[in-house]
C-alpha cells in the first residue's frame, strides 16, 4: 500500500498536491489529515497543513478505514460478500461443508483485531473531572487593593490589545486563586476570534508575562462578552447531541481538536450517560475526543 505525505498552505492545496504528484483522482486515495495547520498567532508561529494519502487496493475487502472527522466505516457489506463465494460448488456439498468454516476461521480475528485498531496508543488522558462549580461573581478589586502581578496583567493587556488597534477597557478581580480580567468595547468579536482562538492567545501570552519571574504559578483568567460560559453551554449541548448519533449508528464519533479545558468539559458532559464513554486520541494542538459505546 503506497503511502505518502504532503505539505501546504492549508488542508485542501496539501491535497491536491498529493493527488497531483501521485497521478490519480481524489477518489482513489484515503486521505488522513495530520495537521490541519494554522496561520499563527499576529502572522507568527504558523504550521502548514499537512495530509496523508494512502491508494486504496480494490482487493482488501475486510480493510476498515477511519477517516478523521468522520464516522467509521462498518464492516457490514462486506461480510455480506464473503460467504458467497463457497455456495458455487453445488456438485460437491461435502467439500463445501468443509470450506464454510474457513472464510470464518479467517475473518474471526480480524474482528477481534478491529476493536483494537480503533483504540487509542496509551497517552496521558484528561480526567473526566465533573461539572465545575459556579465561579463566584465578578467583583471588580478596587486599584490601592491590586497585587503587583494584578497590575503587570492589566498593564499588558492593555497594551497587547491596543496594538491589535482594538482599544478596550479591562476589569481585573483578583483573588487568591487567580487573577480574572474581563474586556470591554465595541470590536470585541475581534479579541475573541474564531472559537476563541485569539481571546485563548492573549489570556495564553498574559499567563507566561506573569509567571516567568514567579515562583508560584498563577493563574490568569481573560474573558469578555461571557464568552467562556456561552462557549462551555454550547459544548456541553454538542456532546449530548453527538452522543445521540453515536446511540443511533452504532459508530464512534470524533469531534473537532480542542485545548485540553474544553476537552474536559465535553468527558464532563457525557461521563454520566451509562450508553457511551470518551476518550482523546492525538496530539496535541490536535488532540480531540471520541465519543464510543459502551
Amino acid at each position: 500500500m503506497k503511502s505518502l505525505e504532503f505539505t501546504g498552505k492549508n488542508v485542501q492545496e496539501a491535497i491536491n498536491k498529493g493527488v497531483a504528484e501521485m497521478g490519480c483522482d481524489k477518489t482513489d486515495v484515503d486521505i488522513e489529515i495530520l495537521e490541519i495547520g494554522t496561520p499563527g498567532l499576529f502572522g507568527l508561529f504558523g504550521k502548514p497543513a499537512r495530509v496523508k494519502l494512502t491508494l486504496k487496493q480494490s482487493d482488501d475487502d475486510l480493510g476498515i478505514k477511519m477517516p478523521v472527522m468522520t464516522l467509521d466505516e462498518t464492516a457490514s457489506q462486506s461480510k455480506d460478500k464473503e460467504p458467497r463465494a463457497p455456495e458455487k460448488k453445488a456438485d460437491q456439498p461435502k467439500k463445501a461443508k468443509q470450506e464454510k468454516p474457513a472464510p470464518k476461521k479467517n475473518r474471526e480475528p480480524k474482528q477481534a483485531k478491529q476493536p483494537k485498531a480503533n483504540k487509542p496508543e496509551p497517552q496521558p488522558e484528561e480526567s473526566p473531572a465533573p461539572a465545575p462549580e459556579p465561579e463566584a461573581p465578578f467583583v471588580e478589586t478596587p486599584e490601592d487593593q491590586l497585587s503587583e502581578n494584578a497590575k503587570r496583567a492589566r498593564d499588558f493587556v492593555t497594551e497587547l490589545t491596543a496594538r491589535m488597534g482594538v482599544p478596550a477597557g479591562l476589569s481585573v478581580c483578583e483573588t487568591e486563586e487567580q487573577i480574572r480580567m474581563v474586556l470591554s468595547g465595541e470590536k470585541m468579536s475581534i479579541i475573541i476570534g474564531r472559537r476563541g482562538e485569539t481571546l485563548d492567545a492573549v489570556q495564553y501570552l498574559t499567563s507566561l508575562h506573569i509567571n516567568r519571574k514567579n515562583e508560584d504559578y498563577i493563574r490568569v483568567s481573560l474573558d469578555t462578552e461571557n464568552y467562556r460560559a456561552k462557549r462551555e453551554e454550547a459544548l456541553r449541548k454538542l456532546a449530548v447531541r453527538m452522543a445521540g448519533r453515536c446511540k443511533k449508528t452504532g459508530k464512534r464519533v470524533a469531534l473537532e481538536p480542542m485545548n485540553p479545558y474544553e476537552r474536559r468539559i465535553l468527558h464532563s458532559a457525557l461521563q454520566s450517560d451509562p450508553d457511551v464513554s470518551t476518550h482523546s486520541e492525538g496530539e496535541e494542538p490536535y488532540r480531540r475526543v471520541i465519543i464510543t459505546l459502551n
